[in-house]
């Protein structure tokens, strides 16, 4: 075990963007749904709003005079969500379209929803 770091993959992709609204599938936050504020591809994970939130000691600064307990998103593994349909009301796989513009569009995998504007 002389390497303890994750492995950060180059060529990553993740399935989700920022602004998407997912439900994580697995973990001690599985159930809860929120807004993707930060997506970090190389290492597959993203920071969800209101998910794996984690309790940071800060020091005293201009900004915070007093210092104290900080609450804070913490990222998690992109594998754990999926992204949330609002037409179906549940988590969903999503498919990518081509418009006859060209353009590529993600659409939801069963009711063909567009998560692209």
């Amino acid at each position: 075990m002389a390497n303890a770091k994750a492995k950060i993959n180059a060529d990553a992709k993740v399935h989700v963007k920022k602004g998407d609204t997912v439900m994580v599938i697995t973990g001690k936050s599985a159930g809860k749904k929120g807004k993707v504020l930060e997506v970090q591809p190389k290492k597959e994970r993203l920071v969800v709003e209101g998910v794996n939130v984690v309790k940071r000691h800060s020091r005293p600064t201009q900004k915070m005079p007093q210092g104290g307990i900080v609450e804070k998103e913490a990222p998690i593994a992109s594998s754990n969500v999926m992204v949330f349909c609002s037409k179906c009301n549940s988590p969903r796989r999503i498919n990518k379209e081509t418009l006859s513009n060209g353009k590529k569009i993600r659409v939801c995998n069963k009711c063909g929803e567009a998560f692209d504007k």
